[in-house]
């Protein structure tokens, strides 16, 4: 099965050159060598012209939070994508910048040899300004191909200002798009035209990353221009690492996920989201091993109607549905706005209905108010949501409960909703592995109205947004060993 069309964006009308050398995958967002739609177009390609394949997978070191917790985890990923591709037919090159702009000129420097580049699409943090910005500098074809979910992003045309507006959307659109998948080992007993190497000056100016470098040690990683007190995080990266994971979820923890999903003290959630965000799983491969497991079939959907509702739609276990409702809706429904809006991340991309009671209350008091050094270093008079801060600055992840009451605070606690804002943005986007995705906007975003709708009672500072305290998640939940793991700072 060729790769959908919709799935296909051409970045530039620029020709294909058949007289090329080779097709050149230039892989950004969905770094693995499974499950990948991009990777699948660029064999068609390699096949179709009678071309080598040649993957570039390179990471840059002067991009926003660039830190040894988000390189080291890059840097394991790559590690196994090197692994991975060495007994197939495609030529895999890895380079990593030493100092920033080191790097510029390797991409036009292999385009001008290769007869079309094919890239991922993704919608968030820098990677669209890259797009374009390289697009049009490039004297061949760029296509970007959209890996990113089950649903195609430009499959829906609008953006959906809920998950259950959104999950009706789905109901009706998705069945088709799943018969539609990509290949799980694509380049395995697949034979194309072997590249024997690279001009020795590209190779001397971009040398290639030493199998030292790509084990992310301690030492590697002193030596780069990053933030060296983000320490690495607790878990390993890689596609190795990601099908371990989800293994480990499947066999050991999905049957209390229902029950035990939101207790702080338990952790029964999946940990994919750092995986799929630097695209080491495909929500393909999570997808095709829960129905795998639930003995379920995709044709089983064509006859449901579009309720909208959480339950009973795919005819799944409560537990499997409840889980695809974060894998596919919530999940997708953040990459649904950030397409459309290049504004996702800005206080004003709210509903207009939040802005306005936010507006309304932008004068109450705040007191306690804390400032990001605050917040950053766990200072504040609360010891449950200290201790969520500081889970998240240790382990690079948060409770995802933990995360919503984290956000909520920090509203109530900020001298402003646009500072709350910018101090949401920054504390995830630097310590989160899954942070700068669209579904961790969506979850930043949340706790200011999006995807919601008016509450009450109106609250000072919150007006009519949905309201929440450490008081009544004590009360709903334990929290005691919470508070003895995370309560205080790890030396």
């Amino acid at each position: 099965m060729s790769v959908p069309e919709i799935r296909i964006r051409q970045l530039n009308q620029r020709p294909i050159d058949v007289d090329g050398d080779y097709i050149l995958y230039w892989m950004i967002a969905s770094r693995r060598s499974r499950s990948n739609f991009s990777l699948d177009r660029a064999i068609e390609l390699s096949k179709e012209l009678n071309k080598p394949l040649l993957i570039l997978e390179a990471l840059r070191c002067g991009y926003e939070w660039a830190s040894d917790r988000l390189h080291r985890f890059v840097l394991q990923g790559m590690d196994d994508n090197q692994e991975s591709f060495q007994e197939t037919s495609a030529f895999y090159y890895c380079y990593v910048e030493p100092e920033p702009g080191q790097g510029a000129g390797l991409l036009e420097a292999l385009a001008a040899k290769a007869s079309v580049i094919v890239t991922d699409d993704f919608p968030c943090f820098f990677i669209p300004r890259m797009l374009q910005s390289v697009a049009s500098r490039l004297p061949i074809r760029l296509e970007a191909i959209d890996s990113n979910g089950l649903l195609p992003m430009r499959a829906a045309s609008k953006i959906y200002p809920t998950a259950y507006a959104f999950r009706r959307f789905l109901h009706k659109e998705l069945p088709s798009h799943l018969l539609q998948i990509p290949k799980a080992n694509p380049l395995a007993r697949t034979k194309l035209p072997n590249l024997n190497g690279l001009p020795p000056e590209i190779c001397e100016r971009w040398p290639m990353a030493s199998p030292r470098t790509l084990q992310a040690t301690p030492e590697v990683l002193a030596k780069l221009p990053i933030d060296h007190s983000v320490a690495p995080a607790e878990f390993a990266g890689g596609m190795s690492a990601a099908r371990r994971a989800l293994k480990q979820f499947l066999n050991q923890r999905f049957d209390r996920y229902l029950d035990e999903r939101n207790l702080p003290e338990q952790e029964v959630t999946s940990g994919l989201s750092p995986y799929l965000h630097f695209g080491h799983i495909s929500a393909h491969e999570v997808f095709h091993r829960i129905i795998n497991q639930e003995c379920w079939t995709v044709e089983k959907v064509f006859d449901q109607k579009a309720t909208g509702k959480r339950a009973g739609w795919w005819g799944m276990s409560e537990t499997a549905e409840a889980y695809l409702d974060q894998l596919i809706t919530w999940r997708e429904l953040g990459y649904n706005m950030c397409w459309q809006r290049t504004d996702y991340d800005q206080y004003e991309s709210l509903p207009d209905w939040a802005q306005t009671t936010l507006a309304e209350h932008a004068r109450d008091l705040r007191d306690p108010c804390y400032s990001l050094e605050d917040f950053d270093q766990a200072q504040t008079h609360d010891p449950l949501w200290n201790a969520a801060q500081r889970q998240l600055v240790t382990e690079g992840r948060m409770h995802n409960y933990m995360r919503m009451l984290w956000g909520k605070k920090i509203l109530h606690w900020s001298e402003s909703p646009q500072a709350a804002l910018q101090t949401m943005i920054h504390l995830n986007n630097k310590y989160a592995v899954d942070g700068r995705n669209p579904n961790s906007y969506s979850g930043i975003f949340w706790c200011l109205g999006r995807y919601d709708r008016p509450w009450g009672p109106e609250r000072p500072i919150f007006g009519k947004i949905r309201y929440m305290t450490s008081e009544n998640t004590a009360r709903k939940f334990r929290v005691k060993s919470y508070l003895e793991q995370y309560g205080t700072k790890k030396q």
